[in-house]
């Protein structure tokens, strides 16, 4: 479902290919089985709102954290294959591109929201964090609408914010305190969103403006 764009920021999203090289021979086979990308689209978001709800209602042991790092890597799968089940499988849609870009949303703001009831962070920077993750992909998913392509520029893009919160997650999950300074984390990652916004929002014109106009 997504294209890869041009000169894009340094950031994890550049290993994708490699990523999905590894993944075709599943997803040959889920294709076989009669699984449709949509159907992998929503059971990803369903599982992410369920563990990160969880997390954060639920007040299960530290150790429980261990969870956002395994299910950070299998989601970069299941992303991996809505999208090769959708461009070599010719089940691109409508329905699917609204659904590509609205689960992303609501996934990040999910697995993210458990790290608000962890000290030192503070809710309201977690908050901001969730806040500027979806108008970064809000940026990135309006490209088109200016005559570029879709924008996954860095440098914290979703790839990467997945990349810090599963370490953050591993983290917590050995029981190891956060020393105080780290309170500092999140205001740094929202600033690094924020800038991520403002390359996606600089690069998707900059994009527009080279085609040639008509």
């Amino acid at each position: 479902m997504r294209v890869q764009e041009g000169s894009p920021s340094v950031s994890i999203y550049e290993l994708k290919p490699r990523f999905q090289a590894l993944l075709r021979p599943l997803v040959k086979r889920l294709h076989a089985a009669g699984a449709t990308a949509n159907q992998v689209t929503v059971a990803a978001c369903a599982v992410s709102v369920a563990l990160g709800l969880w997390l954060f209602f639920a007040a299960p042991p530290a150790a429980a954290f261990a969870l956002l790092p395994l299910w950070m890597l299998l989601r970069m799968a299941f992303n991996a294959v809505d999208g090769m089940l959708a461009r070599e499988h010719g089940q691109q849609s409508a329905l699917g591109a609204f659904l590509n870009e609205l689960t992303d949303v609501v996934s990040d703001a999910a697995l993210y929201l458990p790290f608000a009831l962890v000290p030192p962070f503070s809710p309201f920077w977690v908050g901001a964090v969730i806040v500027l993750a979806g108008l970064s992909e809000f940026a990135g998913a309006l490209g088109p609408t200016v005559g570029a392509s879709r924008r996954y520029d860095g440098p914290l893009g979703k790839s990467d914010r997945a990349f810090v919160f599963g370490a953050l997650g591993l983290y917590v999950a050995l029981g190891l305190p956060l020393p105080a300074w780290t309170g500092w984390l999140m205001p740094l990652l929202a600033a690094a969103v924020a800038w991520t916004i403002g390359n996606r929002i600089r690069r998707a014109l900059a994009e527009a403006g080279a085609q040639p106009s008509h």
